[in-house]
């Protein structure tokens, strides 16, 4: 929940003053005035909207100097508290307690929107800012597409003998003689978010997957799925869950929904359609990309844009286990696990302690199996409740609109976001302190992320490294569920481990959950060596605020990347969409010129 909001005319007044002197600064041209309205640990963060790509500035890394160069360039002016959002007010954000506002703004460009958290303090205004961020909100001229009698390519007119709504969507999904504008690579969450808000801005976008129903990426995994954050945060962009929907969804709700949500959306999906790799054709500024269809064709396409939405980390990690290849029993990865039921009574090694490792063993022990975990690195584990939902408690509130929370959430840049995780993971360790005094006497190694700051930022660093207990946590701590040590075997046998104390443990199964490459590998298989090192990594944050080469023009021409949670997809997807959207606006511009 959203601690302490308090709506004072206090808040209005003084964000409104605040914003009055920024205005005066720009119109001023002065670069010391802008530093003086920010703290010392003040940050900038632009999405889109005044700098062109997604940003985060800190005062020593020169926030006052850019931002002011940012917004003339981008002619922005006007920036005024936004009286049709949520209202101004007192909050605790980061153990500070501080003035939360909704702005918006104009550019030369469109319309902007953004927050600013301001802290109490002897200044000029008595209020000096901790962040502002800046976001892009909508394109002059490329407004949201609003169906028409006369835009609509659907409209039915009178002649019943005329084609219907749906021959004509099928006519459109087949692309039989046109290329779609922007192709997307991937099916899931991220692809069709990215896709919901390009066709919100009447982009041509087609996505591929080789899944044979939409949601199967949901739909096959293990059994007893489920999401590990609440509803409130996984809403997908313009068609929010039903408040009635459980808190954590289950696997098949998901993939359900997804399947309906691409129909609803009247989205373009190509079905058991495989990616096969792509060519720039740079003086002719598309891609040639090759696809094999169901039918056993291939499709060339020659799209403007291609946005991989293969997930965080989409190609299976098989990681050097020295001795592995001794084992004779079935040995797979987690990504191919389905069900424990099969396993009855028999015995099974996971390696790995990760979210996929716990749900795999709890689901082969809650179906009659001899579980042991095998760890090779110390694991973040967090409760449910009340632990992982308070690194979300942005999002889940029935107070504001999840279009302003969403604000709230963007408006947190990286160094504020890292002070007010590292005082939530002391919290949440307190709150954890039984189940973690558990774990440690049955010898399992945790870990509690970079600088103590929790899972959330684990997530955006490596993807992964955590668990969010759903149970098999109290398993391990009864025994229920076996505990050794990677660093313990000496060798992996035909039938299981034997350890370095001579101990065996048997197995019938191995199961992998091992993690996966990221993104760049598959990158390198699909586009070459070439494009790969120009784009460099993907995710992470290396040596900035904002994860690298993540719904943001990339080093190749053309070339996007969506991934993450359900939250993250829907709202980056917008700035993504914006941006490919200016693109090809400047392109009709320079054609009819």
């Amino acid at each position: 929940m959203l601690q302490n909001p308090q709506l004072t005319p206090e808040a209005e007044a003084s964000t409104q003053a605040w914003l009055d002197a920024l205005n005066i600064s720009f119109q001023v041209q002065n670069a010391d005035a802008v530093a003086n309205l920010f703290l010392e640990d003040g940050e900038w963060r632009d999405l889109v909207a005044l700098s062109g790509v997604l940003q985060t500035v800190d005062i020593a890394g020169g926030l006052a100097p850019l931002l002011l160069e940012s917004v003339t360039r981008a002619g922005a002016r006007d920036f005024a508290v936004d009286h049709a959002r949520t209202a101004p007010r007192l909050v605790d954000r980061g153990g500070r307690q501080v003035v939360e506002a909704i702005v918006r703004f104009d550019t030369d460009l469109g319309t902007g929107e953004g927050l600013i958290r301001l802290v109490r303090t002897a200044g000029e205004t008595g209020y000096r800012a901790w962040s502002l961020m800046t976001a892009l909100d909508e394109l002059n001229a490329v407004p949201p597409h609003v169906s028409t009698p006369e835009s609509d390519p659907y409209n039915v007119g009178a002649d019943l003998d005329a084609p219907n709504w749906l021959d004509l969507r099928t006519r459109v999904r087949t692309y039989a003689n046109r290329d779609p504008e922007v192709l997307v690579v991937g099916g899931g969450h991220a692809g069709i978010c990215a896709a919901a808000w390009l066709g919100h801005l009447g982009i041509d976008t087609l996505v591929v997957d080789t899944m044979s129903r939409i949601g199967d990426n949901w739909r096959t995994r293990y059994h007893n799925l489920k999401l590990h954050n609440e509803r409130d945060s996984n809403h997908l962009p313009f068609l929010p869950f039903p408040r009635n929907w459980p808190r954590y969804i289950a696997k098949d709700k998901i993939a359900n929904w997804l399947e309906a949500y691409v129909e609803i959306m009247e989205i373009n999906f190509w079905l058991e359609t495989r990616f096969d790799g792509a060519r720039y054709i740079a003086e002719d500024g598309c891609w040639e990309a090759k696809l094999y269809l169901a039918d056993g064709t291939e499709r060339t396409l020659r799209p403007r844009h291609i946005v991989m939405a293969t997930s965080v980390s989409g190609t299976p990690k098989f990681p050097d286990i020295p001795t592995l290849a001794n084992f004779q029993g079935p040995c797979v990865h987690s990504s191919a696990f389905e069900n424990g039921e099969d396993w009855t009574d028999r015995k099974a090694l996971v390696f790995g302690t990760g979210t996929s490792a716990h749900d795999i063993a709890q689901n082969l022990h809650e179906n009659g199996a001899q579980v042991t975990m095998v760890q090779r690195s110390p694991t973040l584990v967090v409760s449910v409740e009340p632990g992982a939902q308070a690194y979300d408690a942005i999002l889940l509130t029935d107070g504001p609109p999840i279009e302003d929370r969403d604000l709230y959430n963007l408006g947190t840049p990286l160094g504020q976001l890292t002070v007010a995780h590292k005082l939530l993971t002391d919290k949440v360790r307190e709150w954890d302190k039984d189940l973690l005094d558990g774990l440690e006497k049955a010898g399992f190694r945790l870990d509690f992320g970079e600088g103590d700051t929790g899972w959330a930022l684990k997530y955006r660093t490596r993807g992964g490294g955590y668990y969010f207990n759903i149970g098999c946590s109290e398993y391990i701590i009864a025994a229920d569920i076996g505990l050794i040590q990677y660093d313990d075997i000496a060798t992996i046998t035909a039938t299981g481990v034997t350890m370095n104390d001579g101990m065996t443990h048997e197995a019938d199964l191995i199961v992998l959950a091992t993690g996966y490459y990221g993104q760049e590998v598959l990158v390198r298989q699909l586009f070459g060596d070439v494009v790969a090192d120009r784009v460099g990594p993907i995710w992470g944050f290396g040596d900035g605020k904002e994860l690298r080469n993540m719904w943001t023009a990339t080093a190749q021409p053309g070339l996007w990347f969506t991934a993450g949670s359900f939250s993250q997809c829907r709202a980056f997807s917008k700035f993504l969409a914006l941006q490919i959207a200016m693109d090809l606006n400047a392109l009709k511009v320079r054609a009819t010129a």
